[in-house]
């Protein structure tokens, strides 16, 4: 008995290759507007739909496909007795195999077009089909990604057809990337921030070599609608990226964007070791360079400002993983050319993460991005802080937001010289970045805490220790224990009123 696919697809590359195959084992072939006249422009026999639906495409082709010849053939169970006498019955044949690609709403999802524009690329058939022929796995091949064609080819020609295994990951494959698709639509459609159902819509874009550790599969996906950081850069040069260099990427790239003066951040296991403003973007990084010269080794470098010769030169006197910046002198690329395993990246998008996830197990943890930054400063103590003060206590405050708490950040001079991170109680997070600090400078330092401070404790030790100049959320039961701390030493205190958990 003849065999029946139908070919429907906006990608057409390959498919008319494939269609001769088909043709070529005897396959009757079936197909739609655009699609059909690439088959007829390339000489295969193939018959139009609407000549089996006896109903011309309406609506501009938002119609075609949507009818019981089509979904009668595909949807009918060969081993069902009943459902093959309706078939008979209503002169229906069987369709063996679907081949659907959809039309492109991932891509135009991007484009700055109006909602009724964007509408026309939000596929129905297509889905419809697709979710058919997937259901009908038992006895129906459904096709979706062209690097399948191959695959598909190669079994029918040695087995005579696809064996059930493949049939099945194919149909899998369907509902995979329906439920991305929808999802991208449900993503551009909503105006709830926090919907019934939480679904994203994510695109595989390479296998990694591990994850964390070695004996971690992983994998990195990008948004399939939204435009990023991370989606859209270009490596230029250097080994391929790890999962730790990605996450690692990211935190480099959004310490940088905290500020409009040049800016250069040095970042190792997920924190930052160094991060320094100047007009001068190689003093910028001889001063991250100098918060931590230990930690830097092996880490990840940022720029915010296009990389010079002159810093390429500086960055390779030390093993670094990668150099990231929005763009790079053709010098500077020269000698970056030097290092071959050193990854150099170029950042094309502004940062899009408007919402963080964070998975927990059986859930999954759904919140604003730590974007904003308070703008409701408040001097706390009697002594007020210098300009020159304040405008490192900001510097601080920017940094800070991308230090896993407990997190405490000294600076001076608009470098952030030491930086405690990660502790279960503030003091140890104050010594920690207090010792820090002082292999750099022991004198007129400002010290910057992510939460308020439930205890006198950090105020007493920084008093001790050269800090001249505190900003703190406040809020806490306790905040007149540390204020009257601070005039009790001559220190600066101001309060933000808002906190920068980062756990």
């Amino acid at each position: 008995m003849q065999k029946t696919a139908l070919l429907s697809v906006s990608d057409k590359s390959g498919i008319a290759d494939f269609a001769k195959f088909l043709q070529s084992k005897d396959y009757r072939l079936l197909s739609t507007g655009g699609t059909f006249q690439h088959l007829q422009e390339n000489n295969i026999e193939v018959e139009e739909v609407a000549s089996i639906t006896n109903f011309p495409e309406i609506l501009d082709g938002r119609v075609k496909t949507l009818h019981p010849h089509i979904h009668g053939g595909i949807l009918a169970r060969r081993s069902n007795e009943e459902d093959m006498k309706t078939l008979e019955e209503k002169g229906i044949n069987t369709i063996d195999m679907v081949v659907v690609n959809l039309y492109p709403f991932f891509e135009n999802a991007e484009k700055d077009l109006e909602l009724s524009e964007l509408a026309e690329f939000i596929d129905i058939g297509g889905p419809t089909m697709l979710r058919a022929a997937a259901k009908s796995f038992f006895d129906v091949t459904v096709i979706t990604d062209k690097n399948d064609y191959a695959k598909v080819q190669e079994e029918i020609e040695k087995e005579g057809d696809t064996i059930f295994d493949t049939r099945k990951n194919l149909a899998g494959k369907v509902f995979n990337l329906t439920s991305a698709y929808d999802a991208a639509i449900s993503q551009k459609l909503l105006d709830d921030k926090f919907p019934p159902y939480y679904t994203i819509s994510y695109k595989k874009q390479m296998d990694l070599r591990y994850g964390e550790n070695p004996h971690q599969d992983a994998a990195y996906y990008t948004n399939t609608i939204q435009k990023g950081v991370l989606k859209d850069f270009d490596q230029l040069q250097g080994k391929e990226l790890s999962f730790n260099n990605i996450r690692d990427l990211d935190l480099a790239w959004k310490v940088v964007c905290e500020f409009e003066q040049t800016a250069c951040c040095a970042v190792k296991h997920s924190t930052p070791c160094g991060v320094a403003l100047d007009e001068d973007i190689a003093v910028a990084y001889q001063k991250a360079h100098d918060c931590d010269p230990i930690s830097i080794f092996g880490g990840i470098v940022a720029f915010n400002q296009k990389v010079t010769k002159q810093v390429a030169e500086k960055c390779n006197e030390i093993f670094l993983e990668i150099v990231v910046a929005p763009a790079f002198d053709e010098d500077a690329l020269k000698v970056f050319s030097k290092k071959k395993n050193l990854r150099v990246i170029q950042i094309n998008n502004v940062l899009g993460d408007q919402m963080h996830m964070v998975q927990v197990d059986g859930g999954l943890l759904v919140q604003d991005s730590d974007l904003q930054l308070s703008n409701d400063i408040k001097i706390a103590t009697k002594k007020a802080p210098t300009q020159e003060q304040l405008d490192d206590l900001d510097f601080a405050v920017k940094v800070i937001k991308h230090v896993k708490s407990n997190a405490i950040v000294v600076a001076k001079n608009k470098m952030a010289i030491g930086v405690g991170t990660g502790e279960t109680n503030r003091i140890w997070a104050t010594q920690q970045a207090i010792e820090r600090a002082h292999e750099q400078e022991t004198e007129g330092l400002v010290l910057a805490s992510d939460a308020f401070f439930p205890f006198r404790d950090v105020v007493d030790f920084a008093s001790e220790n050269g800090v001249d100049a505190i900003i703190q959320p406040g809020g806490s039961i306790r905040d007149k224990d540390s204020i009257e701390a601070a005039n009790e030493h001559g220190i600066a205190m101001v309060t933000t009123g808002m906190r920068h958990f980062l756990h």
